[in-house]
Protein backbone atom coordinates (compact mmCIF):
# COMPACT_ATOMS: atom_id res chain seq x y z
CA UNK A 1 0.00 0.00 0.00
CA UNK A 2 1.46 3.35 -1.03
CA UNK A 3 1.79 6.06 1.62
CA UNK A 4 -0.52 9.08 1.31
CA UNK A 5 0.73 12.13 -0.54
CA UNK A 6 0.45 15.79 0.37
CA UNK A 7 -2.98 16.11 -1.25
CA UNK A 8 -4.45 14.53 1.88
CA UNK A 9 -4.10 17.84 3.74
CA UNK A 10 -6.00 19.77 1.06
CA UNK A 11 -9.22 19.39 3.04
CA UNK A 12 -12.25 21.15 1.61
CA UNK A 13 -13.94 23.89 3.59
CA UNK A 14 -14.82 27.58 3.49
CA UNK A 15 -11.10 28.37 3.56
CA UNK A 16 -8.59 28.55 0.71
CA UNK A 17 -5.32 26.68 0.38
CA UNK A 18 -2.16 28.53 -0.64
CA UNK A 19 1.49 27.78 -1.24
CA UNK A 20 3.60 30.58 0.27
CA UNK A 21 7.39 30.88 0.05
CA UNK A 22 9.38 32.35 2.92
CA UNK A 23 13.16 32.32 3.14
CA UNK A 24 13.44 29.79 0.32
CA UNK A 25 11.06 27.31 1.94
CA UNK A 26 7.56 26.57 0.64
CA UNK A 27 4.74 26.44 3.16
CA UNK A 28 1.18 25.21 2.89
CA UNK A 29 -1.11 27.88 4.36
CA UNK A 30 -4.88 27.74 4.86
CA UNK A 31 -6.65 31.11 5.08
CA UNK A 32 -10.09 32.43 5.89
CA UNK A 33 -11.46 35.89 6.61
CA UNK A 34 -10.42 39.50 6.28
CA UNK A 35 -8.97 41.81 8.89
CA UNK A 36 -5.97 41.76 11.23
CA UNK A 37 -3.79 38.71 10.63
CA UNK A 38 -3.76 35.84 13.14
CA UNK A 39 -1.07 33.24 12.40
CA UNK A 40 -1.94 29.77 13.76
CA UNK A 41 0.91 27.34 14.50
CA UNK A 42 0.14 23.68 15.23
CA UNK A 43 1.96 21.15 17.37
CA UNK A 44 2.99 17.48 17.38
CA UNK A 45 1.80 15.13 15.91
CA UNK A 46 -0.63 17.26 13.94
CA UNK A 47 -0.90 19.71 11.01
CA UNK A 48 -2.94 22.81 10.13
CA UNK A 49 -6.23 20.98 10.73
CA UNK A 50 -5.79 21.38 14.49
CA UNK A 51 -7.05 24.96 13.98
CA UNK A 52 -10.06 24.25 11.75
CA UNK A 53 -12.52 25.42 14.42
CA UNK A 54 -10.65 28.68 14.94
CA UNK A 55 -10.23 29.38 11.23
CA UNK A 56 -14.00 29.73 11.06
CA UNK A 57 -14.56 31.49 14.38
CA UNK A 58 -11.73 33.98 13.84
CA UNK A 59 -13.01 34.83 10.37
CA UNK A 60 -16.52 35.37 11.73
CA UNK A 61 -15.05 37.69 14.38
CA UNK A 62 -13.40 39.91 11.77
CA UNK A 63 -9.90 38.47 11.59
CA UNK A 64 -7.81 37.03 8.78
CA UNK A 65 -6.87 33.60 10.08
CA UNK A 66 -3.93 31.72 8.53
CA UNK A 67 -3.11 28.19 9.68
CA UNK A 68 0.23 26.88 8.44
CA UNK A 69 1.78 23.44 8.12
CA UNK A 70 5.09 23.91 9.93
CA UNK A 71 8.38 23.01 8.28
CA UNK A 72 8.43 19.25 7.76
CA UNK A 73 4.69 18.74 8.13
CA UNK A 74 1.70 18.29 5.84
CA UNK A 75 1.97 20.12 2.55
CA UNK A 76 5.02 22.21 3.48
CA UNK A 77 8.61 21.53 2.42
CA UNK A 78 10.57 18.89 4.30
CA UNK A 79 14.21 19.96 4.11
CA UNK A 80 16.91 17.90 5.84
CA UNK A 81 17.64 20.54 8.46
CA UNK A 82 16.28 23.67 10.10
CA UNK A 83 14.26 22.14 12.94
CA UNK A 84 15.67 24.35 15.68
CA UNK A 85 13.37 26.95 17.21
CA UNK A 86 15.47 29.84 15.94
CA UNK A 87 15.08 28.78 12.30
CA UNK A 88 11.42 27.99 12.85
CA UNK A 89 10.86 31.47 14.28
CA UNK A 90 12.52 32.91 11.19
CA UNK A 91 10.17 30.80 9.06
CA UNK A 92 7.10 32.19 10.82
CA UNK A 93 8.32 35.79 10.66
CA UNK A 94 8.97 35.36 6.95
CA UNK A 95 5.48 33.95 6.49
CA UNK A 96 3.89 37.01 8.09
CA UNK A 97 5.75 39.25 5.67
CA UNK A 98 5.01 36.94 2.73
CA UNK A 99 1.33 37.21 3.60
CA UNK A 100 1.62 40.95 3.13
CA UNK A 101 1.65 42.07 6.76
CA UNK A 102 4.27 43.74 8.92
CA UNK A 103 3.07 41.98 12.08
CA UNK A 104 0.41 39.62 13.39
CA UNK A 105 -1.08 38.01 16.44
CA UNK A 106 0.69 34.66 16.79
CA UNK A 107 -1.20 31.70 18.25
CA UNK A 108 0.83 28.55 18.87
CA UNK A 109 -0.01 25.15 20.34
CA UNK A 110 2.52 22.65 21.74
CA UNK A 111 5.61 22.95 19.49
CA UNK A 112 3.88 25.86 17.81
CA UNK A 113 3.68 27.41 21.27
CA UNK A 114 7.41 26.99 21.90
CA UNK A 115 7.90 28.58 18.50
CA UNK A 116 5.60 31.46 19.49
CA UNK A 117 7.62 32.11 22.66
CA UNK A 118 10.79 32.11 20.56
CA UNK A 119 9.29 34.61 18.12
CA UNK A 120 8.55 36.92 21.03
CA UNK A 121 12.31 37.14 21.70
CA UNK A 122 13.93 36.60 18.30
CA UNK A 123 11.30 38.24 16.04
CA UNK A 124 9.48 40.74 18.29
CA UNK A 125 8.84 43.28 15.52
CA UNK A 126 6.46 40.94 13.70
CA UNK A 127 4.50 39.95 16.84
CA UNK A 128 1.59 42.10 18.00
CA UNK A 129 0.36 39.64 20.62
CA UNK A 130 1.11 36.07 21.66
CA UNK A 131 -1.36 33.33 22.48
CA UNK A 132 0.43 30.23 23.75
CA UNK A 133 -1.45 26.97 24.21
CA UNK A 134 -0.22 23.89 26.11
CA UNK A 135 3.36 25.18 26.05
CA UNK A 136 5.40 26.68 28.89
CA UNK A 137 8.17 29.13 28.10
CA UNK A 138 11.16 27.08 26.82
CA UNK A 139 13.22 27.88 29.91
CA UNK A 140 10.33 26.96 32.20
CA UNK A 141 9.84 23.55 30.58
CA UNK A 142 13.59 22.89 30.79
CA UNK A 143 13.44 23.55 34.52
CA UNK A 144 10.37 21.36 34.96
CA UNK A 145 11.98 18.48 33.06
CA UNK A 146 15.12 18.69 35.19
CA UNK A 147 13.47 19.08 38.61
CA UNK A 148 10.15 17.21 38.37
CA UNK A 149 11.45 13.79 37.41
CA UNK A 150 8.38 11.80 38.51
CA UNK A 151 6.04 14.37 37.05
CA UNK A 152 6.97 16.36 33.95
CA UNK A 153 10.02 14.32 32.94
CA UNK A 154 7.96 11.12 33.07
CA UNK A 155 5.04 12.76 31.25
CA UNK A 156 7.40 13.77 28.44
CA UNK A 157 9.36 10.51 28.33
CA UNK A 158 8.44 10.09 24.66
CA UNK A 159 10.83 12.97 23.89
CA UNK A 160 13.75 10.98 25.27
CA UNK A 161 12.70 7.91 23.32
CA UNK A 162 12.67 9.98 20.14
CA UNK A 163 16.43 10.59 20.47
CA UNK A 164 17.23 7.14 19.08
CA UNK A 165 17.95 6.97 15.34
CA UNK A 166 15.50 5.48 12.81
CA UNK A 167 13.61 3.27 15.26
CA UNK A 168 11.19 5.90 16.58
CA UNK A 169 10.09 6.80 13.04
CA UNK A 170 9.37 3.15 12.30
CA UNK A 171 7.43 2.75 15.52
CA UNK A 172 5.28 5.80 14.81
CA UNK A 173 4.45 4.60 11.29
CA UNK A 174 3.84 0.95 12.16
CA UNK A 175 0.31 -0.43 11.71
CA UNK A 176 -1.04 2.56 9.81
CA UNK A 177 0.52 5.06 12.29
CA UNK A 178 -1.45 3.53 15.16
CA UNK A 179 0.96 5.09 17.68
CA UNK A 180 -0.11 8.57 16.57
CA UNK A 181 -3.68 7.71 17.49
CA UNK A 182 -2.58 6.31 20.83
CA UNK A 183 -0.68 9.52 21.67
CA UNK A 184 -3.64 11.71 20.75
CA UNK A 185 -5.98 9.68 22.97
CA UNK A 186 -3.49 9.46 25.84
CA UNK A 187 -2.88 13.21 25.92
CA UNK A 188 -6.50 14.31 25.55
CA UNK A 189 -9.39 14.13 27.98
CA UNK A 190 -11.78 11.22 27.41
CA UNK A 191 -13.93 11.63 24.31
CA UNK A 192 -11.36 13.06 21.91
CA UNK A 193 -10.30 12.51 19.18
CA UNK A 194 -13.29 11.34 17.20
CA UNK A 195 -12.58 8.69 14.60
CA UNK A 196 -12.46 11.20 11.74
CA UNK A 197 -9.88 13.43 13.42
CA UNK A 198 -7.71 10.48 14.39
CA UNK A 199 -7.85 9.17 10.82
CA UNK A 200 -6.72 12.54 9.45
CA UNK A 201 -3.77 12.86 11.82
CA UNK A 202 -2.65 9.28 11.31
CA UNK A 203 -2.81 9.67 7.52
CA UNK A 204 -1.03 13.03 7.46
CA UNK A 205 1.78 11.63 9.61
CA UNK A 206 2.41 8.99 6.95
CA UNK A 207 3.20 11.54 4.23
CA UNK A 208 6.81 10.69 3.27
CA UNK A 209 9.30 12.58 5.40
CA UNK A 210 6.87 13.85 8.04
CA UNK A 211 7.72 11.33 10.77
CA UNK A 212 11.45 12.03 10.52
CA UNK A 213 11.04 15.81 10.33
CA UNK A 214 8.63 15.88 13.27
CA UNK A 215 11.09 13.99 15.44
CA UNK A 216 13.92 16.34 14.48
CA UNK A 217 12.18 19.05 16.55
CA UNK A 218 12.47 16.84 19.64
CA UNK A 219 16.02 15.81 18.83
CA UNK A 220 17.23 19.39 18.54
CA UNK A 221 15.55 20.33 21.81
CA UNK A 222 17.38 17.62 23.79
CA UNK A 223 20.69 17.37 21.95
CA UNK A 224 21.31 21.11 21.82
CA UNK A 225 21.00 21.68 25.57
CA UNK A 226 24.77 21.49 26.21
CA UNK A 227 25.91 22.48 22.70
CA UNK A 228 26.96 26.05 21.89
CA UNK A 229 23.80 26.69 19.84
CA UNK A 230 21.57 25.51 22.67
CA UNK A 231 23.46 27.52 25.27
CA UNK A 232 23.19 30.64 23.11
CA UNK A 233 19.47 30.01 22.68
CA UNK A 234 18.94 29.65 26.44
CA UNK A 235 20.83 32.88 27.14
CA UNK A 236 18.86 34.77 24.50
CA UNK A 237 15.54 33.43 25.79
CA UNK A 238 16.18 35.12 29.13
CA UNK A 239 15.25 38.33 27.31
CA UNK A 240 11.79 39.31 28.60
CA UNK A 241 8.78 38.99 26.31
CA UNK A 242 7.48 42.51 25.72
CA UNK A 243 4.26 41.83 23.83
CA UNK A 244 0.88 41.11 25.46
CA UNK A 245 0.62 37.39 26.12
CA UNK A 246 -2.29 35.05 26.80
CA UNK A 247 -1.37 31.58 28.03
CA UNK A 248 -4.02 28.85 27.83
CA UNK A 249 -3.71 25.35 29.24
CA UNK A 250 -5.97 22.34 29.69
CA UNK A 251 -6.60 21.38 33.32
CA UNK A 252 -6.32 17.67 32.45
CA UNK A 253 -3.21 17.86 30.27
CA UNK A 254 -1.11 14.75 31.06
CA UNK A 255 1.63 15.57 28.53
CA UNK A 256 2.58 19.07 29.68
CA UNK A 257 1.40 19.23 33.27
CA UNK A 258 -0.39 22.44 34.29
CA UNK A 259 2.09 22.93 37.13
CA UNK A 260 4.89 22.89 34.55
CA UNK A 261 3.23 25.69 32.61
CA UNK A 262 2.48 27.86 35.62
CA UNK A 263 5.22 30.29 36.49
CA UNK A 264 5.85 31.32 32.90
CA UNK A 265 4.63 34.83 33.63
CA UNK A 266 8.03 35.68 35.08
CA UNK A 267 9.38 35.78 31.51
CA UNK A 268 6.83 38.37 30.35
CA UNK A 269 7.24 42.12 30.89
CA UNK A 270 3.93 43.03 29.28
CA UNK A 271 0.25 42.42 30.02
CA UNK A 272 0.01 38.71 30.72
CA UNK A 273 -2.93 36.45 31.42
CA UNK A 274 -2.97 32.80 32.48
CA UNK A 275 -6.12 30.75 31.97
CA UNK A 276 -6.71 27.10 32.86
CA UNK A 277 -9.47 25.59 30.73
CA UNK A 278 -11.36 23.01 32.75
CA UNK A 279 -12.18 19.54 31.49
CA UNK A 280 -9.77 19.37 28.55
CA UNK A 281 -6.33 17.89 28.00
CA UNK A 282 -3.44 18.76 25.73
CA UNK A 283 -5.55 19.88 22.74
CA UNK A 284 -7.98 22.47 24.16
CA UNK A 285 -8.68 24.20 20.83
CA UNK A 286 -10.09 20.91 19.53
CA UNK A 287 -11.35 19.20 22.67
CA UNK A 288 -13.33 22.24 23.82
CA UNK A 289 -13.40 24.81 21.00
CA UNK A 290 -16.22 26.85 22.54
CA UNK A 291 -14.45 27.14 25.90
CA UNK A 292 -11.20 27.93 24.10
CA UNK A 293 -12.80 30.68 22.03
CA UNK A 294 -14.50 32.07 25.13
CA UNK A 295 -11.03 32.85 26.52
CA UNK A 296 -9.46 33.89 23.23
CA UNK A 297 -11.93 36.39 21.79
CA UNK A 298 -12.53 38.69 24.77
CA UNK A 299 -8.77 38.96 25.14
CA UNK A 300 -8.28 39.76 21.45
CA UNK A 301 -10.99 42.42 21.71
CA UNK A 302 -9.24 44.26 24.54
CA UNK A 303 -7.13 47.22 23.39
CA UNK A 304 -4.61 46.23 26.06
CA UNK A 305 -5.09 42.96 27.97
CA UNK A 306 -5.20 43.48 31.72
CA UNK A 307 -2.59 41.59 33.68
CA UNK A 308 -3.72 42.39 37.23
CA UNK A 309 -4.72 39.27 39.08
CA UNK A 310 -3.78 36.92 36.28
CA UNK A 311 0.00 36.68 36.49
CA UNK A 312 1.46 33.45 37.85
CA UNK A 313 5.09 33.28 38.82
Amino acid sequence: MNPPDESIVQIDGPWRHRSVSAGGTRFHVVELGEGPLVLLLHGFPQFWWSWHHQLTSLAEAGFRAAAVDLRGYGGSDKPPRGYDLITLARDAAGLIRALGEASATVVGHDWGGLLAWTMGVYQPRVVQRLVVVSAPHPLRIRTAMATDLRGQAWAARHTFGFQLPVGPERLLLRDDAAQVGRMLRAWAAPGWPDSGSERLYRSAFQIPGVAHCALEYHRWAVRSVLRPDGLRYARRMRTPIRVPTLQLHGSLDPCVLPRSAQGTGRYVEAPYRWRLIEGVGHFPQEEGPDAFDAELFPWLAEPRPASQGHRSG
